[in-house]
């Protein structure tokens, strides 16, 4: 069994001044401003309607990002619906083949619940949850010996299973994630990889992100 921490990637490839200036293009149709628009008005614009709750206008802006986490998790992502979601799937996934290394990946419990290993308390939490994941994985191999599909096997897979989930939200359904996922009531494995995200998206999207980092605090 492979124990991993979650990590995300940016998918998306247009560039972050393109999308500045579409989006600019774009929003000043509502005011008729288009004779404004110049060299760096973009940004100023942009962050504008944004203080304004003028957000409809972001809507035309998307991107896109692979979690690679928990299914427990994504079980929170999912619920944003307006968004498009492509996910690993364990019906057709058998984690016995040799490019999954035969064995099951998890998700490290330990870094979204920060626990401390060398905490007693925390260390005996650990050691439970971690002989529960090579249960699990002993009991799948077992399914799978005995004949079973993938999809008849994946009903003995914990929640920690590593997956992929491949997610396209537009900026301004990106802003509603990040005040629920970032926000310190959110699921705290959940929370990790929206914190994680929101830092990467307020250093390659500022104008669109920058404001919502004090979600984190």
């Amino acid at each position: 069994m492979i124990i991993q921490k979650p990590t995300v990637e940016l998918l998306s490839t247009e560039p972050y001044g393109d999308m500045l200036r579409r989006i600019e293009r774009i929003g000043r149709v509502c005011y008729k401003s288009e004779d404004r628009i110049e060299e760096g008005s973009a940004e100023k614009f942009i962050r504008g309607i944004i203080r304004r709750g003028h957000e409809s206008v972001i809507e035309h802006g998307s991107i896109t990002v692979k979690f690679i986490c928990d299914r427990g998790v994504t079980h929170e992502i999912v619920r944003h619906r307006i968004a498009s979601y492509s996910q690993e799937s364990t019906r057709y996934c058998n984690y016995v083949k040799e490019k999954f290394g035969r064995q099951i990946t998890c998700i490290d419990l330990a870094t979204g619940f920060r626990y401390d290993l060398n905490n007693e308390s925390d260390r005996k939490k650990y050691d439970v949850w971690q002989q529960a994941m090579e249960n699990a994985e002993r009991s799948y191999f077992q399914m799978i010996e005995l004949g079973a599909t993938p999809q008849e096997a994946r009903s003995v897979l914990p929640n920690s299973l590593k997956t992929e989930l491949v997610t396209t939200m537009d900026l301004r359904e990106w802003r509603h994630f990040f005040r629920l996922r970032a926000d310190t009531a959110a699921h705290p494995q959940c929370r990790e990889v929206a914190c994680m995200l929101l830092d990467r998206f307020a250093r390659e999207y500022p104008v669109f992100f920058e404001d919502l980092l004090e979600t984190e605090e």
